[in-house]
């Protein structure tokens, strides 16, 4: 459990350096964003018969990265959007 804490965290991390522009997310989601990313990666890997859902392999953590980037994107837009209905 505390090994798939740290690979969400590593995974959201990657994310965010990938994406780019600034990031208004703070640790916790992207942490949060990390784990589901490495979630939909571990669902993609098992898909496909390289590894379980919660295991470590190489198809699985490009996927993670890539669905963690989009995850941001979706997330930024949410947050923008409730920012400028505030105004």
């Amino acid at each position: 459990m505390i090994g798939f804490i740290i690979a969400g965290l590593i995974i959201g991390a990657l994310a965010r350096l990938i994406k780019p522009g600034k990031q208004n997310l703070g640790l916790l989601a992207t942490l949060l964003l990390g784990l589901v990313g490495s979630v939909i990666g571990g669902l993609v890997a098992s898909f496909f018969h390289t590894g379980g859902i919660f295991e470590l392999n190489i198809l699985g953590f490009i996927v993670a990265v890539i669905a963690s980037v989009l995850l941001i994107g979706v997330a930024e837009s949410m947050s923008g959007r409730r920012r400028s209905v505030r105004r």
